[in-house]
């Protein structure tokens, strides 16, 4: 069925399931997070198990990998990174995935080498990364620890996430605009041409190659496979192939085919008119006229044995098998099942029996009328699909009290409104049913607001039109929040956040969070595009994170713990003087993502100043005539490197410019250092005269400034890519600068040529003055830049001073 090899004397070390039986192996189903087609070098497909030559997919979370016309009967067995809304279990089992290696992969029992790059072989367990032979991987003790990591890791039974109609790429915010469109219902997922490794054995004339449908849903949709069977071939044996092709393993005595030709099949009539001849024997198929295209049925059956699962019900059985025949209900299997798992004595309207479909991509689940016939049931899903039969199973379950509760982030509201005002937005914009919805947190200087919402399909809708709403012509986010459960995380735990933002730094950001994502809960891992940082910092800080506060006037404070770590930038880009000088690195040069969170973990914590700086424009920024236009509101910003005025802003300014028109060309550091080249280049004749436009306070002193093109204040010892502005002699005049000393420096340039020298090392800054407190009057419209995010500020005062403690 699945193209496994193996020697005749290692027959009795097989301990891999087959792709047909996996499905049923599995306790908790739980669906794939696949992301676009892509191609894949030395991989192989874990249904087929053959290598990835065509385009193929991945999981985002798992480390699966598929191709495009076997994703259908791939098994629903990804990570569980969150409890679901009902299940309680706090001891986690290796959640093992075979294959894909490294070739120096070696294995934790044996200690021989595992992986391979020629055939699908080896073991990994997606949580704590052990690798371990096949044969191995048995004797290796069943819970996991979650590995080196474990004390950064989120732990799966701390999040609870009711993600009943939402796909994992909703739950685990993956941006959606980078995905191929691969519902169900399309073409790639079928790949009606079958695959060419099918095709290729029609070349054979002694054999010849058929279409073969698995039920109605097939043949409306025109997917098919294709199987190549001798000229002269026995009714069972096209039955068989026909199984084979579907990954299904059962007595092919139970199974039929049905022809029809290609005329029928462009009728819409087809369906109906092939249930007629369902009964009728087609004896042998090779036939000087062979149809091209066939459809596989099962026959009817009086009686048959299914499994019941006991779903979250804490009973030490994986499954229950239950003989029924044509007068089963789904009440009567109910009251079967009950005592078999011990519940004898309770009611049977207490409990419900689910039919669950594994959809590698969604599990859909549907509770079954008390009234329902069993047999009919079966009969009517293998009609609509055989293969969607081998994926769908039956859980009983108690009817719980537990509440639905959907927590839905939306971003890209107008800031500083009431919670009124919001409410009013969404009731207009998105039509919220109010006796389900609320408002449970307004972020106003972000222009965000938490919802809480207690209906499963209203959660959806709200959802899905977000997606198409502007307000004020500026595009609303939606992203799904889970709950973190504070008081179930370890005691020596304290879970990393890992922000990406995927357009910067040579946009190697795709490739870091597949990593991240691998190596950590993907709840840990936020992409910046979607929605920034706020989604992350909600649940993992509670509602009180970045001033966010509950409408009724405000929830308990936030206790957190004193030795959290900051955030650890992985720095791409133009932010990376801060991670020199934290010895982070200059900035990331394709590292492996485990050794970064390994230094993490192993890292010091110390302590660094950061600043306020107040900007208070006197003056319209537009330069209004007449001065008619109101000043700007008084704007706060926050400082943990630099604030630079003058020409060190101004080149800052062009290059932000020059990358806002086409972001496309800034993929590179090469080609980022060329543009500053170049728009400095472009005011290396600039007079020195900023010391004219501004005056400088530093504690209530006034200081003279010489004649200078540029002022930085800077609060690390790295400026503009690691130069040392402030330099390394020693100056009786000042302190020796430190970044927790609550002092600032502040440093003069006379130009470009000045500050390529300071950059080169040949020459430092013109240092000016050292302090806490300091007050500077633009006499004009300056560039003004903040650690690297520049614009231009208005005449006016700007009141730099210590914000709060230290981080």
């Amino acid at each position: 069925v699945c193209n496994f090899m193996s020697h005749e004397k290692c027959l009795k070390n097989v301990k891999i399931p087959c792709s047909c039986i996996a499905p049923s192996l599995v306790r908790v189903p739980v669906a794939h997070c696949f992301g676009p087609p892509g191609r894949y070098k030395r991989k192989f497909c874990t249904v087929c198990r053959k290598s990835l030559e065509s385009l193929a997919f991945r999981c985002e979370v798992c480390e699966l990998h598929v191709h495009t016309d076997c994703i259908l009967f791939a098994c629903s067995d990804c990570r569980q990174c969150h409890q679901d809304g009902h299940q309680d279990h706090d001891t986690y089992h290796h959640h093992w995935r075979e294959g894909n290696l490294s070739s120096s992969a070696r294995c934790e029992v044996c200690k021989k080498t595992c992986g391979s790059s020629e055939v699908l072989s080896g073991m990994r367990c997606e949580w704590c990364g052990i690798l371990a032979h096949a044969a191995c991987y048995i004797i290796v003790p069943p819970e996991c620890t979650f590995g080196r990591l474990r004390n950064m890791i989120l732990p799966p039974s701390c999040v609870q996430l009711f993600s009943r109609n939402f796909s994992k790429l909703h739950c685990f915010r993956i941006s959606e605009n980078l995905q191929t469109e691969t519902d169900e219902d399309d073409d790639v997922d079928g790949s009606p041409q079958g695959s060419a490794k099918d095709v290729q054995f029609s070349a054979d004339s002694s054999k010849q190659t058929l279409k073969i449908f698995d039920g109605n849903d097939a043949v409306k949709r025109n997917q098919f496979r294709l199987i190549s069977v001798p000229r002269i071939a026995k009714n069972e044996e096209v039955v068989e192939a026909a199984l084979r092709a579907y990954y299904i393993n059962d007595d092919q005595q139970e199974y039929e085919l049905q022809t029809f030709t290609q005329q029928a099949l462009l009728s819409d009539d087809v369906i109906n008119r092939n249930d007629a001849a369902e009964d009728s024997n087609l004896g042998s198929v090779f036939r000087e006229s062979v149809p091209e295209a066939w459809i596989i049925r099962a026959k009817p059956k009086d009686e048959e044995v299914i499994r019941i699962y006991p779903a979250w019900l804490k009973v030490g059985m994986a499954y229950v098998s239950l003989r029924v025949n044509k007068d089963s209900t789904t009440q009567t299997v109910i009251k079967e099942v009950l005592p078999l798992l011990g519940r004898q004595t309770e009611c049977l309207q207490n409990f419900k029996l689910v039919e669950v479909l594994m959809g590698s991509k969604q599990v859909q689940r549907m509770v079954l009328d008390s009234q329902e016939l069993i047999l009919n049931r079966l009969k009517d899903i293998r009609k609509t699909s055989i293969r969607q039969m081998n994926q769908t199973r039956f859980y009983i379950v108690e009817n719980s009290k537990s509440v639905v509760r959907v927590s839905l982030f939306v971003g890209g509201l107008p800031p500083q409104l009431s919670l009124e005002e919001y409410t009013n937005i969404l009731k207009d914009e998105l039509a919220i049913k109010t006796n389900v919805v609320s408002v449970s947190h307004v972020y106003q200087a972000q222009g965000a607001v938490v919802l809480d919402i207690s209906c499963f399909s209203e959660a959806e809708r709200i959802y899905m039109l977000v997606k198409d709403t502007t307000v004020n012509d500026k595009p609303l986010n939606a992203v799904v929040i889970p709950e973190v459960v504070a008081s179930k995380i370890p005691q020596n735990c304290c879970p990393l956040l890992v922000f990406v933002n995927p357009k910067s730094g040579g946009l190697k950001g795709r490739d870091l969070l597949y990593s991240f994502r691998k190596l950590l809960n993907p709840h840990q891992v936020f992409e910046l595009t979607n929605g920034g940082p706020l989604p992350g910092l909600c649940p993992a800080l509670g509602p009180s994170a970045q001033g966010g506060h509950e409408p009724d006037g405000g929830g308990p404070e936030e206790s957190h713990k004193d030795d959290q770590r900051a955030g650890t930038p992985l720095l791409r880009g133009q932010g990376n003087d801060l991670g020199r000088v934290l010895r982070w690195g200059a900035g990331y040069s394709g590292e492996d993502p485990y050794s970064i969170l390994i230094s993490v973990d192993e890292a010091d914590d110390v302590l660094m100043d950061r600043w306020t700086i107040l900007l208070d424009a006197e003056e319209p920024a537009n330069g209004a005539e007449n001065g008619v236009a109101e000043p700007e509101p008084p704007k706060i910003v926050q400082m943990n490197n630099y604030c630079g005025l003058g020409i060190d802003a101004e080149l800052s300014l062009d290059f932000h410019h020059a990358r806002e028109e086409e972001p496309g060309k800034f993929n590179s550091r090469f080609h980022n250092k060329g543009v500053y080249v170049k728009v400095g280049l472009q005011k290396i004749s600039h007079t020195r005269n900023l010391h004219k436009d501004i005056k400088l306070q530093v504690d209530q002193h006034e200081v003279e400034l010489p004649s200078i093109e540029g002022l930085i204040f800077i609060n690390i010892p790295s400026w503009g890519s690691g130069a040392d502005l402030w330099g390394s002699e020693s100056d009786n005049r000042f302190e020796k600068p430190r970044i927790d000393d609550g002092l600032l420096e502040v440093v003069g340039v006379t130009g470009v040529v000045h500050m390529g020298q300071v950059q080169g090392g040949f020459r430092s800054g013109i240092r000016i003055a050292q302090g806490s407190y300091f007050r500077v009057t633009l006499l004009k419209a300056i560039p003004v830049q903040v650690d690297g995010e520049p614009w231009i500020q208005a005449p006016g005062q700007i009141i730099i001073s210590a914000a709060g403690p230290k981080v």
